[in-house]
């Protein structure tokens, strides 16, 4: 294959002693004088093949920059663009993505990308492809276009990355080009990288050759203070939800973070009074599970080297979970609620080319919901160490520290909480040169003055994947003292058997049909005396076409022992119902789902399960459609529907999660995001609509709207759209550089 190759491709990059205009138009003589390489090769919807519309990259830099002048060929009548927003999402806008790793580690890079219209994203990669968009920083970027190509100017400073200067070790980093074309779906890079995985892996990225050194930089601090105005109306009602009062407040509110470079490789990150008004609510998402649902972080300080503090354990046990900083449930308003955090550090980075250090602390202010439900201040903190070995591989330690303390207005701690809560824990993580093998092992520990606070939880995972077929193996055990105040631990007291495999077949002749997949997946959850609790056994045909859509249907055979009575609708119970009771349950049933691929202005996707439900059936339908809005935004609606219907006493229920959404860009410094959620499992309706002005790099002016009412008439006190509370924030942030 084209791809099968002894040597990495090279780029080389000196050092200019002009400068360059950043206009788009590759007419400066620098570029005549720089390398330029080209030769992309496809990795989708096929790897045996060059690309047929190409793209040429070269690359000089001076004391402050690097820059990268980029020709892509491609016919202006065949641009597509969801959106001017920036940070779109792989699939939705035409783009080309340089990829850097300074340090070579095949594991932490830097991914910078521009489109045909100048929208830029920036985003950090873990764990070797896992590609995160939250991330921000400072670029310049100008496109000029033309019949038959586009040509991109991109400067980057040399503050936005995190690299190790060094005359004589540090001259060679990775790097890849990898060019996206939404019509006729297809993906190419410049380091050929094998379809079976992600494009952007590092494990497969080429060599950027230094003729002169990257330069050692002087200082490199940002300052980046807020103010912000917020009112809010609060309507308090009773338990039937009459309304008792109306409580309003305006209030302003200021901070600042800042973040400063100890050295161009690991960044001390501080905050004070932070805010994070201007974050999206969560997309809601109705829950049938016993168990509680993960969210993503969103916010920008905990953003940079997440994967460092977040990635530790399984995603059935993370000993740290950086949500848990700042946001708690509110047992007044029965909802996830902000905690004002009083102030932060966090110090990550690389300290060498091989280790990566990561430290935090956070002051959490104390909460007060009523008189009589007030949530105690606490101080987190959390040091981990990873240090690579092999060629891609790494062990990393973790320790976490959680201190509650008591005031005034909580003289003694809540009933089940301790004076501190700590976790420490060591893994190891394997990543294979060649990208083949992936696998985990770990234990933690966690410790507290109760007694039933003292567990551990452990696991080891591995996974081969290759072309025609991969096989995964896992086994982890969580014990029913295992305590993580801080992390993410839905369930404990059991041991966990997950495996896997799956079989490609790939058409490599057919023009419409890429490949076809059978597979099967089967997961036992086991108590601590290893008899059987739960399974779930999933096969499943799966036929992916080349312009992505794809379509799947398998079956399911699935057991449940329940511990404890439960409510599989989640709250919906009537009077003259009754929760299920302790006791085994089996079921079986069809699962099928199908998604458009991104070629066309309308998509969408359909994910239909029915069959058995505990003492009944059940019959859900999720998905969303969307609609491109060309060259502005898009309008899309995500819809979940689940019917249940259960053997009397036993609770059934409808209920729907409708959410329509709005994302316009009116110019590339200028957007609109609005969305609705409809959600009649937890009788809600939220509106929530940010408007964005980037007035400055990185700095930006929010007035976000947010309002929560009643979805149903299920209390005498509500209708549809009866008051919750409602809230409108007006903020500013700027970025100054020192």
């Amino acid at each position: 294959m084209l791809w099968a190759q002894e040597t990495l491709p090279t780029i080389k990059i000196h050092r200019i002693n002009g400068s360059i205009r950043l206009d788009g138009i590759l007419d400066d003589s620098e570029w005549a004088h720089a390398e330029m390489v080209s030769n992309f090769r496809m990795c989708y919807p096929t790897d045996t093949a060059c690309s047929i519309w190409q793209s040429e990259v070269s690359m000089v830099f001076d004391q402050e920059k690097i820059y990268i002048g980029i020709r892509c060929f491609e016919r202006r009548e065949d641009y597509v663009s969801n959106s001017m927003k920036r940070d779109y999402e792989d699939d939705e806008t035409d783009h080309i993505d340089i990829v850097f790793d300074p340090f070579r580690d095949g594991l932490n890079g830097f991914v910078f990308s521009v489109s045909p219209y100048n929208v830029q994203r920036e985003g950090t990669i873990n764990e070797g492809s896992n590609l995160s968009l939250v991330w921000d920083n400072r670029w310049s970027s100008r496109v000029k276009s033309y019949e038959d190509h586009w040509d991109a100017e991109i400067a980057i400073p040399f503050k936005s990355l995190r690299y190790k200067p060094s005359v004589t070790a540090q001259n060679v980093w990775k790097v890849n080009f990898v060019r996206t074309k939404i019509r006729a779906f297809e993906k190419n890079s410049w380091s050929p990288v094998p379809s079976i995985y992600e494009p952007l892996s590092l494990a497969f990225a080429g060599e950027l050759i230094w003729i002169d050194p990257p330069p050692a930089l002087a200082s490199n601090i940002s300052i980046i203070p807020y103010v912000t105005g917020t009112f809010i109306a609060d309507h308090i009602r009773t338990e039937d939800a009459m309304l008792q009062r109306v409580e309003k407040s305006l209030k302003p509110n200021a901070g600042v973070d800042a973040k400063i470079a100890i050295t161009p490789g690991l960044n001390l990150d501080l905050t004070l009074n932070p805010d994070f008004s201007q974050v999206e609510a969560d997309q809601q998402l109705a829950n049938v599970s016993r168990f509680e649902l993960f969210y993503p972080e969103t916010r920008q300080f905990f953003i940079e080297n997440q994967d460092l503090f977040g990635r530790f354990g399984f995603p059935i046990s993370r000993p740290f979970f950086s949500r848990r900083l700042g946001i708690a449930y509110d047992p007044v308003h029965e909802r996830s609620a902000r905690i004002p955090i009083f102030a932060g550090a966090r110090l990550s980075g690389k300290l060498t080319n091989n280790l990566r250090i990561g430290a935090m602390n956070m002051q959490i202010s104390e909460k007060s919901w009523d008189s009589t439900n007030v949530l105690p201040a606490s101080n987190i903190s959390v040091v981990c160490l990873q240090h690579k070995i092999f060629s891609r591989s790494a062990i990393s330690a973790i320790f976490v520290d959680k201190e509650n303390f008591s005031s005034s207005k909580v003289p003694t701690l809540p009933i089940g909480s301790a004076a501190y809560n700590r976790i420490a824990g060591l893994e190891y993580n394997l990543f294979s040169k060649d990208n083949k093998w992936e696998g985990e092992a770990y234990y933690h520990r966690s410790f507290s003055p109760l007694h039933k606070a003292q567990g551990s939880s452990l696991a080891g995972f591995i996974n081969y994947d290759v072309r025609r077929y991969s096989v995964r193996a896992g086994l982890f055990s969580v014990d029913s003292f295992y305590t993580a105040e801080s992390g993410f631990v839905p369930r404990t007291g059991y041991i966990g058997l997950v495996s896997g495999a799956d079989y490609h077949y790939w058409l490599t002749h057919s023009k419409k049909i890429r490949q076809l997949k059978i597979g099967v997946a089967l997961e036992h959850a086991l108590n601590q005396s290893w008899q059987l609790l739960d399974y779930l056994i999933t096969p499943n045909v799966e036929i992916e076409f080349n312009e992505q859509s794809h379509f799947n249907i398998g079956v399911y055979n699935e057991s449940t022992y329940l511990y404890e009575s439960f409510d599989p609708t989640g709250g919906l119970i009537n009077n003259g119902e009754s929760e299920l009771p302790v006791g085994r349950y089996t079921t079986h049933g069809l699962h099928a789902e199908a998604a458009t691929g991104s070629i066309h202005d309308l998509q969408g996707s359909l994910e239909v399960n029915y069959g058995g439900y505990y003492r009944g059936r059940q019959f859900n339908v999720d998905g969303n459609i969307s609609y491109r809005i060309k060259p502005i935004g898009s309008v899309s609606i995500n819809y979940n529907f689940y019917h249940i219907t259960q053997d009397h006493p036993y609770p059934s229920a409808d209920f729907f999660l409708i959410g329509p959404r709005l994302d316009l860009a009116f110019r590339r410094d200028l957007f609109l995001t609005a969305f609705l959620q409809y959600n009649t499992q937890i009788n809600n309706f939220n509106i929530n609509t940010r408007i964005q002005w980037r007035f400055a790099p990185v700095s930006d002016l929010y007035l976000v709207y947010t309002n929560n009412s009643y979805a149903q008439s299920l209390l005498p006190g509500t209708r549809f759209l009866t008051q919750k509370d409602q809230a409108l924030v007006l903020k500013a942030v700027y970025w100054l550089n020192l």
